[in-house]
């Protein structure tokens, strides 16, 4: 099979790494040269600068992982040649152009995969099991936190040059750390209504949403929120879930999750595998891309996912500039 890589930042790279650990030495590259990161790994793999000629090499799947303002500008091209797509998340800045993306894949005939990688965290997906089986009764009420200082993402460059903190390439926190606007619908269920509430952090010279804090109505009627910022140092990264029967904990620094029904002296715990750590959700879902690119498997965050989860996005921010509730 043949891959194109379009974009090497850290997350370009990261899918390098983890296709040559799965045992795929087909790779092109396109790439725009504004990357910060060393070229040495990649001098022996064919290099573009233009889309056409990338693809103009035939591949079978193309992994988009470009800022996201750009995600389309790719997708749409490789779709309509029929390649599988594995797509950074979100799945663009703005709904448009995504009906074209959606046509062109059923031209084409591929099918495209969203880069939303908790969905392939070990223990998060024993949470989801757990609620769904009853354990702890009917969710009423989820809370997700996520806090991370920004500067120290990618310490070798300017973090006020990354995407994640420039509007014009799809930056904010909402946008960037959108992945509890997804796993809370693995978890909980379909998310209804979204209100929330931005701010600035001045202090690291970020003017566009920084801090952010998201309630969600469920259409099971579970309410919701979500805690985002760019300042939090330790980072933190939990989700909590109350139902009717009992409570479930989820830490995403230690892998630990913990839930205890009503009445019970000792909560369960579930670990994470001994081996685990951060790269192996990214190489659990190229495992996972590799065996829909060879036709074995459908992919288990979709296109209608990542539009989802980017129109909860869109809502917060829009009710965050105009101070109302969306029904979505």
């Amino acid at each position: 099979m043949k891959f194109l890589i379009a974009g090497f930042g850290s997350i370009g790279r990261r899918h390098l790494r983890n296709l040559l650990a799965l045992g795929e030495r087909d790779i092109i590259l396109y790439r725009t040269h504004r990357s910060t990161l060393p070229t040495d790994e990649i001098e022996q793999f064919p290099t573009e600068t233009s889309l056409e000629a990338a693809l103009a090499h035939r591949p079978d799947a193309v992994i988009i992982s470009n800022p996201t303002a750009l995600h389309l500008s790719v997708a749409i091209p490789a779709a309509r040649q029929g390649c599988h797509i594995l797509m950074e998340k979100p799945i663009s800045h703005s709904l448009e152009g995504l009906d074209e993306l959606r046509r062109a894949l059923e031209q084409g005939g591929g099918q495209l995969l969203m880069g939303y990688q908790f969905r392939f965290h070990p223990t998060l997906r024993t949470a989801a099991a757990v609620i769904a089986a009853g354990e702890i009764g009917r969710p009423l009420a989820v809370r997700a936190h996520w806090g991370e200082y920004l500067p120290n993402w990618h310490p070798w460059e300017d973090y006020r040059q990354s995407y994640a903190a420039r509007p014009d390439l799809g930056g904010g926190v909402i946008l960037t750390l959108c992945h509890p606007l997804d796993y809370l619908r693995m978890m909980i269920g379909e998310i209804r209504s979204v209100s929330a509430m931005t701010a600035t952090i001045p202090e690291l010279d970020l003017n566009l949403d920084a801090v952010a804090e998201i309630l969600l109505g469920f259409e099971n009627q579970a309410v919701g929120s979500v805690h985002l910022d760019y300042i939090q140092q330790p980072a933190q990264h939990t989700v909590q879930v109350i139902g009717s029967e009992g409570v479930l904990n989820w830490d995403n620094t230690s892998g630990l999750l913990a839930w205890q029904r009503v009445g019970e002296n000792q909560p369960h715990h579930a670990h994470p595998p001994a081996d685990f750590e951060r790269n192996w959700m990214f190489l659990e879902q190229m495992r996972h891309f590799l065996e829909v690119v060879r036709g074995e498997d459908r992919p288990i965050c979709t296109l209608e996912d990542g539009q989802r989860a980017l129109q909860i996005a869109l809502a917060a921010l829009d009710s965050a500039r105009q101070g109302r509730t969306f029904t979505i």
